[in-house]
């Protein structure tokens, strides 16, 4: 039997042993037996990839192929330095998968603590157990929460009614009776019972949509999407482009044929924007390690992309804003009843609950039972109707009925009692409403004709964060919404001692209109809503996706599930549920709602720097398809040998990215990520690669002789590198110290190599004369202050 008040949420608190006559379940010897025939729930529920798929998601890749073949090729027609690229790839290769691997020990060891442990009675005790230690015939008990985690048939129940929305779709609950089926990846809404294992392992119905639903991925975000299509269509350029040149410097020109090869890959390797994906990985990768040490566990990766473009954040009040204790601050006997005869009805209700919640446990907690009393039939608590009930026969003979929940919905309006109830809910005061019942329990309108016997009025305990939190999403501009079911007067009160805006203006969500539009309106209006129901936190979830809104939604009550499935992004408590938990995208593990602005903070920089460090990426595979494309049509010899390139690459953006993609950044993401990213390269790299071109073709009129080829070259490199530098230095903006030290740490590399005789002679660069040089130079400062014009004019023509 259950006894729930209204508004809560559910805080399962397991038994420890059944009661005399109930089935015992398995021996020892038969879950022996039974583990030795492999009849196991041996489902392996992971977080994370393999190490094997790590590494082979690292290794082979369609870029690395590609690099992979050039780089064989360039070991045997050239010096060793044109082959620099190819080690990178390989020091590339392993930073992603050494952070995959990091995050992937930090994922395993935080779903461990987050596992849900159902509680299977064996030898006629109760005990919680790993999910994958249940075997086929267990004999698995439910309480308000939990979820059905194998297929099975009801042995007992008790008022049991059970969620199948997430498979079936059917919104309303299911009583379940003895012989039912249970089916996994449902869950236990009210009432109580076991239930026998028929199907484990991979045989049970949610198995596999488990399995795949908490496994760890990098896919599915407009991020990887994003750059997934772009790598696309950078494959497709390539194809054409490099044909053309392998002709251009093969055929075409009747060069030195080893040197001619190697101009080739030197122009093919550039346009491969092979770090942007690694640098994505480890971005998210260093996410969830930073995550994880503060005890937030990611169950889906793209959750963290998620939760920076949120703009609204759905609360549920109990455990979120305040915590899961309550204390009993006053009782007020209605009617004239006896006070003494109170505490007795009180006693009994707490004592009849195997499984009390917070507000229950308070009961309790002050009013003893006396054990005289005894329990005849339960009604378990629903978010729907807002109260629950028990039958009793008080030891002398006589019997009663008795109802607790909420006044509001118990009493008629206009009842004198809700004047006295609406001033202590404006105190920000949970009441709850102790009536006998005239009816019997299993009448729909037992709840008619009830008489008001008492109020027990108690007391919410804030959380000390909550405050700091909800003023965090005011300074982001993020629009936090409160939803829930108990009174709207004391949800008011309570988000307003916490300093939320518009909590004055609150709403009772019986007199929301269902019309999904006019419902969207309502929730722009205003930010405080009470008495919802667990069906109405759903379609306000789906009225808000209807205006645009990027919407997380917070709980850790059953009747939260419905509203974190629906949600953009579902954050659950660690101590909420079993249901929460399975289908919140990221769990709370220390229960701290200010962890919150951590993930939100954590997201934005993922995504925010990605964005920023792919326009460099993209900037040089467009300047490099450009260049080749002029070399193509002019019949030249090509610029660069893949020496230089490497060199450019990695001070103009391989090692500045890495920087960038990990500094704090608290821009809120936004959509449209390949559209925002190209607007910027395209221009800058066309304007990067004729300007180089140019320097290369006057150039070629300037020098002669022995050594132009390299003099050429040098002049080139020189522009391209300070043009990349500028963009660099327009991608770092906003500056702070580090990032201006970053930039000039770059450029006196490239100075030591234009400088220091071994280097020079390395990377076969050395400037002749002063006159092409400072040529170079100009030509570079007019790219760049022509890029800089664009690329402020297209921030203002085509806005993100």
């Amino acid at each position: 039997m259950t006894h729930i008040d209204a508004g809560a949420e559910l805080d399962p608190v397991h038994p420890v042993a059944p009661p005399t006559g109930r089935a015992t379940g398995l021996s020892a010897a038969e879950v022996a037996e039974r583990v030795a025939r492999g009849e196991v729930n041996d489902v392996p529920i992971r977080s994370s990839r393999s190490t094997t798929e790590i590494v082979r998601a690292n290794v082979f890749t369609r870029f690395n192929a590609i690099i992979g073949v050039l780089w064989v090729i360039m070991l045997f027609v050239a010096p060793i330095q044109d082959s620099l690229f190819g080690f990178v790839i390989i020091a590339n290769t392993g930073i992603g998968i050494i952070q995959e691997l990091r995050a992937k020990k930090t994922l395993d060891g935080l779903a461990v603590i987050g596992e849900a442990k159902p509680t299977v009675r064996r030898d006629g005790v109760a005990a919680e157990i790993s999910t994958s230690e249940i075997v086929l015939g267990d004999l698995v008990e439910l309480g308000p929460g939990d979820k059905i985690v194998v297929d099975g048939e009801a042995v007992e129940t008790d008022s049991l009614e059970v969620d199948e929305s997430l498979l079936t779709g059917e919104a309303d609950p299911v009583i379940k009776k003895p012989g039912d089926r249970m089916m996994s990846g449902s869950f236990v809404v009210a009432g109580g019972g076991a239930f026998t294992a028929t199907k484990v392992g991979r045989e049970a119905y949610a198995a596999q949509l488990a399995e795949e639903a908490s496994r760890f991925t990098l896919v599915h975000s407009e991020l990887r999407s994003g750059i997934s299509t772009i790598l696309k269509y950078v494959t497709w350029l390539m194809i054409p482009t490099s044909i053309g040149l392998i002709i251009s410097q093969l055929v075409v020109k009747d060069d030195n044929f080893k040197e001619s090869i190697a101009y080739t890959v030197g122009g093919i390797v550039p346009m491969i924007p092979e770090g942007l994906v690694l640098l994505t990985s480890v971005a998210f990768a260093i996410g969830v390690i930073r995550l994880g040490r503060q005890q937030c566990l990611v169950q889906e990766l793209p959750a963290i992309e998620g939760l920076a473009r949120v703009d609204t954040v759905c609360l549920d009040k109990t455990g979120t804003l305040t915590e899961g204790g309550m204390d009993v601050t006053e009782l007020r006997p209605l009617n004239g009843t006896d006070e003494t005869y109170v505490r007795r009805v009180l006693g009994a209700l707490g004592e009849s609950d195997p499984r009390p919640n917070a507000s229950l446990q308070a009961i309790i907690d002050a009013y003893p039972d006396s054990e005289e009393w005894r329990c005849t039939e339960s009604l378990p608590f629903s978010s729907a109707r807002k109260y629950s009930g028990a039958s009793f026969s008080e030891g002398d003979g006589n019997s009663s009925t008795w109802l607790l929940g909420a006044p509001d919905v118990l009493l008629p309006d206009g009842d004198p009692s809700l004047a006295e109830i609406e001033d202590l809910n404006q105190q920000g005061l949970r009441v709850l409403l102790l009536a006998r019942a005239a009816g019997e329990l299993d009448d729909p309108d037992v709840a008619a004709g009830a008489r008001a016997t008492a109020l027990v009025v108690l007391e919410q305990r804030l959380r000390p964060d909550a405050a700091d939190t909800l003023r965090y999403f005011e300074e982001q501009d993020v629009s936090a919404k409160v939803i829930s079911g108990d009174n709207a007067v004391s949800v008011s009160a309570v988000a307003g001692k916490l300093g939320l805006p518009g909590a004055q203006n609150t709403v009772d969500a019986r007199r929301l209109p269902t019309e999904q539009g006019e419902m969207a309106e309502a929730l722009d209006a205003n930010s405080v809503f009470g008495r919802v129901t667990p069906q109405q936190k759903r379609d306000m979830v789906g009225a808000l996706q209807s205006r645009g809104h990027t919407v997380a939604m917070t709980g850790d009550g059953v009747n939260d599930v419905l509203a974190l499935k629906d949600a953009d992004i579902g954050v659950s408590m660690g101590s909420g549920s079993e249901a929460t938990r399975a289908v919140a995208q990221i769990v709370l593990l220390n229960n701290s709602f200010a962890t919150l602005p951590s993930v939100v903070a954590e997201g934005r920089r993922v995504i925010g720097n990605i964005t920023r460090v792919a326009t460099l990426f993209l900037v040089k595979t467009v300047y490099s398809v450009v260049i080749a494309l002029l070399v193509v049509c002019s019949q030249v010899e090509y610029l660069f040998l893949p020496r230089h390139l490497t060199l450019l690459s990695t001070l103009t953006i391989g090692v500045p990215a890495f920087f960038l993609a990990l500094a704090p950044n608290k821009e809120r993401a936004k959509p449209h990520f390949v559209r925002r990213v190209m607007r910027y390269a395209i221009p800058g790299g066309v304007v990067a690669g004729v300007a180089t071109f140019c320097t290369y073709l006057l150039a070629r009129h300037h020098y002669a002789g022995a050594g132009a080829r390299e003099a050429e070259t040098s002049a080139a490199t020189l522009a391209l590198f300070l043009i990349a530098m500028w963009v660099l230095a327009i991608i770092a903006r906003p500056y702070t110290w580090w990032r201006i030290g970053l930039i000039g740490t770059m450029g006196l590399g490239f100075l030591l190599v234009l400088t220091v005789p071994w280097l020079q002679d390395f990377f076969q660069l050395k400037l002749v004369g002063t006159t092409m040089p400072w040529a170079a130079v100009a030509i570079a400062a007019v790219a760049s202050l022509v890029i800089e014009v664009i690329f402020r004019w297209v921030g203002r023509r085509f806005p993100a």
